[in-house]
């Protein structure tokens, strides 16, 4: 029997044991209500008020590839590798010697970043010897993932790996003027700057808290994920593209000319597929090129156009004074002086002739030329030259791209009112030389140029630059006539047998342009920027190619551009397996009337 002495202890026992186990309970309760109920918002609170820390989390930068997939920029992740020399000098001189000395240890990290043993060991001991507690000297920057694992294998607990992202152009210079290239301050050039907001990454970012000794506090943690940059692929050929920059330098050495350039454009979509220069920029190393080198010349360069855009002149005869290739002036010299004092010579000297207006084009006849611009006025042959795109930038906008310049009517003189009709006193670029033929080789039908495809986000959607509309720019039956009389230049003409390309009927016009000097503003004396272009096949134009050297020395005259512009041509039909001609060409009628 249990008195009433021996109940009393154990109830109150009891009720101790209860309230004990009540604030247990509640304090599980209000545990599990801060670390799981309300965890996300006590947390945020935490972060709020600046208990927390966040750290930025890098993306990586999108790729920029060719026509078909071939990488042409890209970054990826190398290691600037590190180490703390007083933790490695600790570990040495502790009771119990490291798995690994550092004299074999030295030996396998300078194996591995491609140094010597006696080479790192010296760097280490400099740093000691400067400052007994040195925690930093660094090693080696950038080294590969694949030396990076080598060296984590090691486990050397005093060795720090620093990633970090790099910028990496696999092709080299291939259409590096293009591409651009991202300096060590940041600065972009080219399509890098272009088509930054494309390629651009999106950080994320991580949250979380710690505890005094630095531990991450379970359940803290909330982690935003970065977005990669973009694709930007674009309409260039790099195989094209690689064949074009080996040619034109050896071309530019061979004429002795500053520089040289090759344009390729797709006459049914305006598509450049490829952009050459020479000298060129590998973007892996741009401070190895001079800084005029850097950027494309083939859009910031404009220069009088000369003879090429006498098939300008010739539509705008056509349209507006209904000229055909028979159309004829009379008395043409080789020197004359206009009416209004104005001099024109022709290159050669030569009898006088009764031109047509094809045979004008054919022996390339400033005299000739500057009679059939007085059949319109002139504000209809400025009206064409802007119609064919002159004075403005092409509708690819490129970074640091040349608009020309064309005078307004009110500034014409007696002179450039002839000078005009043989492509003086107004500039162009190359992509605007191949945009005017262009149209002339797609019925009268100008494409705006494109140089990006599309662009691809870090989450697969597919985004197409904005399409600009085409435009008719000549009538289609006048622009067949022109297109003949562009293909009777090259068969006729003074370049004719060096441009031919085997199995394809080619049209093709040569320009020959003075240079101004930027000081006087007087014609340079025999300094010249020459240049052709042309388009085939011409009963099925598929391709546009526009050559230009700058101040050729060994030939002076447009034929310094003719091999180029073979070879262009036919590697142009090779590549895109063009099928050759199969509707034989017919010739205009004579070069001179009655």
């Amino acid at each position: 029997m249990t008195t009433r002495a021996t109940r009393t202890p154990r109830r109150r026992t009891v009720i101790v044991l209860a309230v004990i186990l009540a604030v247990i309970c509640g304090f599980l309760v209000r545990l599990v209500d801060i670390q799981v109920v309300s965890a996300a918002a006590n947390v945020k609170e935490s972060i709020d008020t600046g208990l927390g820390t966040t750290r930025e989390i890098d993306g990586a930068r999108g790729r920029i590839v060719d026509s078909n997939g071939t990488v042409l920029a890209e970054s990826q992740l190398v290691y600037d590798i590190t180490m703390d020399p007083y933790a490695m000098k600790g570990l040495e001189e502790a009771k119990t010697p490291p798995k690994l000395p550092w004299a074999k240890a030295s030996d396998k990290i300078a194996a591995i970043i491609g140094d010597t043993g006696d080479t790192v060991r010296k760097e280490v001991a400099d740093s000691l010897q400067a400052n007994p507690e040195s925690r930093y000297v660094e090693l080696k920057k950038g080294v590969s993932t694949d030396q990076f694992l080598k060296l984590r294998a090691l486990g050397l607990v005093y060795l720090w790996p620093q990633p970090r992202s790099v910028r990496v152009y696999p092709n080299g210079a291939v259409a590096g003027n293009l591409i651009g290239f991202i300096a060590g301050n940041g600065d972009r050039e080219g399509l890098e700057e272009d088509q930054n907001q494309c390629l651009s990454a999106t950080k994320g970012k991580e949250t979380f808290l710690q505890g005094r000794d630095g531990v991450v506090i379970p359940g803290s943690q909330s982690k935003k994920p970065a977005v990669d940059g973009g694709t930007v692929k674009l309409t260039i050929n790099t195989e094209l593209q690689w064949y074009l920059q080996q040619m034109i330098s050896e071309e530019v050495a061979t004429q002795a000319a500053k520089s040289g350039t090759v344009t390729v454009v797709e006459v049914g979509t305006g598509k450049i597929r490829a952009a050459a220069e020479f000298p060129s920029v590998d973007p892996n190393n741009p401070g190895a090129s001079n800084p005029e080198d850097r950027g494309s010349r083939i859009f910031s360069t404009s220069f009088e156009p000369g003879s090429t855009f006498k098939a300008i002149t010739a539509a705008s005869v056509m349209q507006y004074a209904g000229a055909t290739p028979a159309t004829s002036v009379t008395g043409v010299s080789s020197h004359m002086v206009f009416p209004n004092g104005a001099v024109i010579n022709d290159a050669e000297p030569h009898p006088t002739y009764n031109y047509t207006l094809a045979g004008a084009l054919i022996d390339s006849s400033n005299v000739a030329l500057s009679k059939f611009g007085d059949m319109v006025t002139d504000q209809q042959r400025h009206d064409e030259l802007v119609k064919f795109g002159v004075g403005s930038k092409t509708a690819i906008d490129f970074p640091g791209e040349a608009a020309g310049e064309i005078h307004p009517v009110k500034d014409w003189d007696y002179q450039s009112h002839y000078t005009t009709t043989f492509g003086q006193y107004f500039t162009v670029t190359a992509p605007q030389v191949a945009s005017a033929y262009q149209a002339i080789a797609n019925g009268g039908v100008k494409i705006p140029l494109s140089l990006v495809e599309s662009c691809t986000s870090g989450d697969g959607k597919v985004t197409a630059p904005p399409a600009a509309k085409p435009q008719r720019v000549l009538d289609a039956t006048m622009d067949a006539e022109l297109s003949r009389m562009i293909e009777n230049v090259a068969v006729q003409g003074g370049v004719s047998d060096m441009i031919q390309v085997p199995g394809y009927r080619v049209a093709a016009k040569t320009g020959t342009a003075q240079k101004p000097d930027p000081v006087t503003g007087a014609y340079k004396n025999g300094i010249f920027f020459t240049s052709m272009v042309g388009f085939a096949p011409v009963d099925n134009p598929q391709y546009v190619v526009v050559v230009t050297l700058d101040e050729p020395t060994r030939v002076t005259s447009s034929a310094a551009t003719a091999p180029a512009f073979q070879k262009a041509m036919t590697q142009v039909m090779k590549t895109y397996r063009v099928q050759p001609s199969t509707v034989p060409m017919e010739p205009l009628l004579p070069k001179f009337s009655q």
